[in-house]
């Protein structure tokens, strides 16, 4: 995104967020080059503001000022919170990467709460400019809830994985407030984004033929397009007016089936084979096949409520504007069946490499 591009991308926030303009300021961020930290760090910098990574390795080449952390030794370079006047913490370890051993499983909890508890003993120090703390959370708190309307007042569904390891995530920040900070969670859907997460790992099957819903195909997939993401991660940080938790997702949840269907028209794949059966899934994937077999219908009302505008509330226009029509050739001769052939070669040839990259984090 170049200089142009980001101030069109800063005024349309303003404008539908319904905020002036927002002051710059030094951002902290961790998690800085995940999937979203990468997209998040580009657009608050672009945007004017200063921003600099925690990290536990120093990364050769990169455009951020980058501060030394180790949060299992409670370790942190002492520069890193006076820098700042807002941190924004998306610390934490890819629940889809790994299989769930004992040991991943206590990795994926430590990613989350050590660094919070460090940010914390920091933030508890005189002397600093910090007044935000965005502390990102996901809706897996909310366990398994059917076809429930979930909202941010609704209490966590039985203890699989992603709840306990949320619902940890949340208490480790919870004490931040008590310093007098004004903390906002956004609870994350599946971020869509051609860079990684979950649109990937779905859309590869579909372009290679392979395509077909999950299990029931019934279970509910909430989902934020990255772009959106970042623009209410803009808010939260600049608007005081945000606190506590959000749903950080599209306000048009769909099933398996409907978003599995969309994608495949999106990309002019057909869908060819039949529903996926759960214990196959289970058997391939173990207790990971919860990250696909269970979903949660997450509310955006609240975030809608703040006066929040959503560039995609659509799923249909956000998979069409990360996958824009190509070109196609008219065919000749009128033959209609050829030319339906002829773009199932082209789907299953996979025109476009770029868009099956290897997934950094799921959801």
């Amino acid at each position: 995104m170049g200089a142009r591009a980001a101030r069109s991308f800063v005024l349309f926030w303003c404008a539908s967020a319904g905020t002036p303009k927002p002051l710059l300021v030094n951002i902290l961020l961790t998690g800085g080059t995940g999937l979203i930290g990468t997209r998040l760090s580009a657009v608050l910098a672009e945007a004017g503001h200063h921003v600099a990574h925690v990290s536990r390795t120093l990364a050769p080449g990169s455009s951020c000022r980058t501060f030394q952390w180790d949060p299992a030794a409670g370790t942190i370079d002492p520069a890193a919170v006076p820098f700042a006047e807002a941190v924004v913490n998306l610390a934490g370890a890819n629940v889809g990467e790994g299989q769930w051993t004992t040991a991943r499983k206590q990795e994926l909890l430590a990613s989350r709460v050590d660094g919070l508890a460090l940010l914390h003993r920091e933030l508890a120090k005189p002397g600093h400019r910090v007044r935000t703390v965005v502390s990102a959370s996901a809706i897996g708190l909310y366990g398994t809830t059917g076809d429930a309307l979930v909202t941010e007042d609704t209490p966590p569904v039985g203890h699989d994985l992603l709840a306990d390891l949320t619902q940890a995530w949340e208490q480790a920040a919870a004490p931040l407030a008590a310093l007098g900070l004004r903390v906002v969670v956004p609870r994350i859907g599946v971020v869509l984004s051609l860079a990684g997460g979950a649109l990937p790992a779905l859309a590869g099957p579909v372009q290679r033929g392979f395509g077909a819903p999950l299990g029931s195909g019934q279970q509910w997939l909430s989902w934020i397009h990255m772009d959106d993401l970042c623009r209410l991660l803009l808010a939260m940080l600049t608007d005081d007016a945000w606190q506590g938790a959000y749903n950080a997702v599209a306000p048009s949840p769909a099933t398996n089936t409907t978003f599995t269907t969309a994608l495949a028209e999106v990309l002019h794949c057909p869908l060819l084979l039949p529903k996926i059966p759960a214990f196959m899934l289970q058997l391939a994937m173990g207790e990971q096949s919860e990250l696909v077999l269970t979903g949660k219908r997450v509310s955006a009302a609240k975030v809608l409520a703040q006066g929040f505008a959503f560039e995609f509330p659509g799923l249909r226009e956000a998979l069409q504007a990360l996958y824009p029509p190509a070109p196609q050739p008219a065919p000749s001769g009128g033959c209609r069946k050829r030319a339906v052939m002829n773009s199932r070669r082209q789907c299953f040839k996979l025109p476009y490499p770029d868009r099956c990259r290897t997934s950094d984090t799921l959801f």
